[in-house]
């Protein structure tokens, strides 16, 4: 047997990364919903429909400053009648606060502030700009159009219209819509609260070199970051040493406060791997509440999920190595934490680019490659690989996007057309 078909053999006993994701978020549920403040609701996911109680704006009002008027009183201002501007008394002034009702009569007009409300029988206001500016009569030197200057009641949003639905992110924007529209409470799926613990003897604390023996926690600090840039609550517990009581212990105590538990660290099936030992383990003929497997993935196959505690909290089990740490959590705890979140869609977006250099991948396996896409000039996307592969962290820190290569793609060739997941970087 030869070795490609010796790993080809491999490959064909692993689970399918889209069976494995499938499996594993089958058995998630969004959060129970909460009914918020509008002020806490930022950063949220509606967990109800949001219709619009009032329009918006909810009166007629300026949009600009200037003179409100009415039109046909402005015929004859401008280049049309040889220049010859057009004569307004100003009968008053109108602010943003002013609430009693008045009119306009012909011959008159008001100066408003934008935002002020409109005079009954207005039509159009004249920017401050195409006049005198005068105070008690104004010269008017262009006619603008009709309805020029002015935001009818209901225009932007009328009453009833649907503001967003179910699963979407609330805004800051989006706060300023349903706060304009009369809603001052909404119904929203709280923030995942989500606990990360890194596991090993040979780990250690930031703020020193890594020595023979010695391996400095990089995990916990970045999967705490990136599951706080997925939207969740997240705690960073620290270092948990290869002792089973003391795991069963942490893992105990996080469940009264977590909804998602991330580890990192012994999901392999070496002497040291003892998360996988321990949490995997049957008891009393009950297998253990984590299952470990096998997956189509690269890097990273040994991926663990389950539950642990009374409350039965769902627990992600990510590998050690950083890099296959980072992508694990980009395939499996991040789609976890934003359905927990009540979001919608729970995976990354894609893209399909054009691929700028050859890279070969290994048989049987999805890879995941951290890379940098761009748009093109006319159209589409390009996706350059980034050296050194996935498991390089400098690559992972440089990247906006992750080539996707299937399991039946040893090679892709320079020019062929890949799929990019696109990753939020600010940058």
């Amino acid at each position: 047997m030869t070795a490609t078909a010796d790993a080809e053999a491999a490959a064909n006993e692993l689970t399918p990364l889209a069976d494995y994701l499938g499996s594993v978020l089958r058995r998630l549920r969004a959060l129970p919903p909460l009914d918020l403040d509008l002020t806490q609701a930022h950063g949220n996911v509606l967990a109800e429909d949001v219709v619009a109680p009032h329009a918006f704006p909810a009166f007629d009002q300026a949009a600009v400053d200037g003179y409100a008027a009415r039109w046909e009183d402005l015929a004859g201002a401008g280049r049309a009648a040889g220049g010859r501007a057009v004569r307004l008394n100003v009968v008053g002034d109108l602010g943003a606060a002013s609430w009693r009702p008045v009119r306009l009569t012909p011959g008159s007009c008001f100066s408003v502030a934008a935002g002020a409300p409109l005079p009954v029988a207005a039509d159009v206001v004249v920017p401050v700009e195409w006049t005198d500016q005068g105070m008690a009569a104004v010269e008017i030197y262009r006619t603008p159009k009709r309805g020029y200057g002015l935001r009818r009641a209901g225009e932007e949003l009328p009453a009833g219209t649907l503001l967003a639905r179910a699963g979407t992110y609330v805004s800051p924007a989006l706060v300023a819509v349903f706060a304009a529209t009369g809603i001052g409470h909404v119904v929203v799926r709280p923030s995942p609260r989500v606990v990360i613990v890194a596991t090993g003897d040979e780990l250690v604390d930031v703020g020193r070199g890594s020595q023979p023996g010695q391996v400095v926690d990089a995990n916990s600090h970045a999967l705490t970051a990136a599951a706080a840039e997925a939207g969740a609550l997240a705690y960073r517990v620290g270092i948990c040493d290869d002792d089973p009581e003391g795991l069963r212990g942490l893992l105990e105590d996080q469940t009264l406060s977590a909804d998602l538990i991330i580890t990192t660290g012994g999901t392999g099936t070496g002497p040291g791997d003892m998360v996988r030992r321990i949490l995997s383990r049957r008891e009393g003929g009950r297998a253990g509440p984590v299952t470990f497997t096998e997956v189509a993935l690269y890097p990273g196959t040994a991926l663990g999920f389950g539950t642990v505690g009374a409350e039965e909290v769902p627990v992600v089990c990510l590998p050690g190595e950083p890099g296959a740490a980072l992508i694990g959590f980009e395939v499996l705890a991040r789609p976890a934490i934003q359905l927990l979140a009540g979001a919608e869609p729970v995976f990354r977006p894609s893209v399909r680019a054009h691929l700028l250099e050859t890279v070969s991948s290994p048989v049987g396996l999805r890879e995941f490659r951290p890379a940098h896409v761009a748009e093109r000039r006319g159209g589409g996307y390009t996706v350059q690989p980034l050296s050194g592969g996935p498991f390089t962290l400098s690559g992972l820190a440089e990247a906006n996007g992750l080539l996707v290569l299937g399991e039946r793609v040893t090679t892709a060739a320079a020019g062929s057309t890949v799929d990019v997941l696109l990753l939020d970087r600010r940058r």
